[in-house]
């Protein structure tokens, strides 16, 4: 009787198990299976002019370089476009069935999720622990992170002398006793750079949930300087004019690209035939122009090199 007890107790465990292994296999979808079903998840986060969104009454209106590239893309694969809010916290957990967090060294398994999406498109950065848990796509957007500040501080930006690891130097040693504005679990984590060690007072501002909010919280005196990738920081020089300056880099040359499961390799490929379809006609620098106009002025070789690998 006991064992018939125990038995009984067991079997609704397992019964749940196999269903929700059942349910993340039927979520965590190819490109056959995207094919079958009609439809591809886009998951986003508001970030720059790659995504942003807001509610129109029960509509979620959607635009950015990202949400016009995955829309032509699952035009191209015949099926329908459909947009997954996300944040950067969550995004991960939402493409491949669980949580993960960078703890400065190495990353950290959370809790299993829902998975809600086929791949991530937000100007996501390839940084190396994101990798160990994800497959990006073939590089679409250059990056890097700068150090920007404040229009009336002291700082100036440096001479770049030609080597980017000198000028690396050289901005860290600027930032010695500075207030500097980060954030944890993107690309504008401290720990990625080893800011620690330059004396700098890193400030994580708890107001702050979004890159776009790192500029107007140093105008408004949260600090002297901020973190900023090159997205930001087009944006901002162009809304802001004259009320910030770059001083410089804090990071290598940066890439970025579109993210997908490790168990989603086909839709990689083909999303991926697809960036090479439209680099090549033209499509591709059209998007771009319409979101970054400036990126040309910086990264003109990126984008020219990237047409003549086709």
């Amino acid at each position: 009787m006991k064992a018939t007890i125990k038995t009984c107790a067991v079997l609704p465990l397992i019964l749940s198990l196999t269903l929700s292994a059942l349910s993340w296999q039927a979520n965590a979808r190819d490109l056959a299976e995207i094919k079958k079903s009609g439809v591809l998840r886009h998951i986003g986060v508001s970030y720059a002019n790659f995504v942003s969104y807001y509610r129109q009454g029960d509509t979620l209106i959607k635009s950015g370089l990202d949400v016009d590239l995955i829309q032509g893309f699952a035009q191209h694969l015949g099926v329908k476009y459909q947009f997954v809010p996300a944040k950067f916290s969550n995004m991960i957990g939402l493409l491949t069935g669980q949580n993960v967090n960078f703890d400065g060294k190495q990353v950290i398994y959370g809790q299993q999720t829902a998975i809600a999406g086929d791949l991530i498109a937000s100007g996501a950065t390839k940084l190396a622990w994101r990798q160990e848990v994800i497959d990006f796509s073939d590089d679409y957007f250059p990056s890097a992170v700068w150090v920007i500040a404040r229009a009336d501080t002291d700082l100036q930006p440096i001479q770049p002398s030609g080597s980017i690891t000198e000028d690396i130097s050289q901005v860290k040693s600027l930032i010695n006793e500075r207030d500097i504005l980060a954030m944890k679990q993107t690309c504008l984590d401290p720990d990625l750079y080893d800011l620690q060690a330059t004396g700098a007072n890193i400030i994580f501002p708890p107001n702050v949930r979004k890159l776009n909010e790192m500029v107007p919280a140093i105008l408004k005196g949260d600090a002297e300087t901020t973190l900023l990738d090159v997205s930001d920081t087009l944006i901002a020089l162009q809304k802001w004019p004259g009320e910030i300056k770059v001083i410089g880099p804090v990071s290598e040359e940066q890439t970025m690209g579109v993210a997908f499961r490790k168990h989603s390799p086909e839709l990689r490929e083909a999303f991926n035939r697809y960036l090479q379809e439209i680099r090549a006609d033209g499509r591709y620098h059209q998007l771009v122009e319409k979101y970054y106009p400036a990126v040309f002025d910086y990264y003109a070789e990126f984008f020219s090199t990237a047409k003549e690998k086709i």
